[in-house]
């Protein structure tokens, strides 16, 4: 994941390196899905994040398993996590041992869509 400050310039840019737009998978204004290979590439209005800084990177993973599972599975383990309501559904965040935030998202379509339509409707 990237927070940017133009979604669209940052889209555009990918693209012209041969990735591919998902749009299925994008929240318009706010986050865009860009495929390549067996990859992907989210590209997020920093603004929009909740305090991460333009640049931030993050590695993320997105699962069907229920996140309440996954926290119970990393604090049998002895993870250090924390579990957040997002405006896409649910993620778990945990840092790596070189400090790299990792994000395990459980995403509701539903709950996306309404966030995106919001944050546009706001923008207006």
């Amino acid at each position: 994941m990237r927070y940017v400050a133009d979604v669209a310039a940052t889209t555009a840019f990918y693209e012209g390196l041969g990735l591919r737009h998902d749009r299925a998978a994008s929240f318009a204004p706010v986050y865009q899905h860009l495929q390549v290979g067996a990859g992907a590439l989210g590209i997020h209005d920093a603004g929009a994040s909740k305090g991460r800084p333009i640049g931030t990177v993050e590695l993320n993973f997105m699962t069907d398993e229920p996140l309440d599972d996954v926290a119970a599975r990393l604090a049998e383990a002895g993870y250090a996590f924390t579990l957040h309501d997002e405006d896409f559904g649910r993620s778990l965040r945990v840092v790596d041992p070189d400090g790299i935030m990792v994000q395990i998202q459980r995403i509701d379509p539903d709950v996306s869509r309404r966030s995106a339509g919001e944050l546009a409707g706001a923008a207006d």
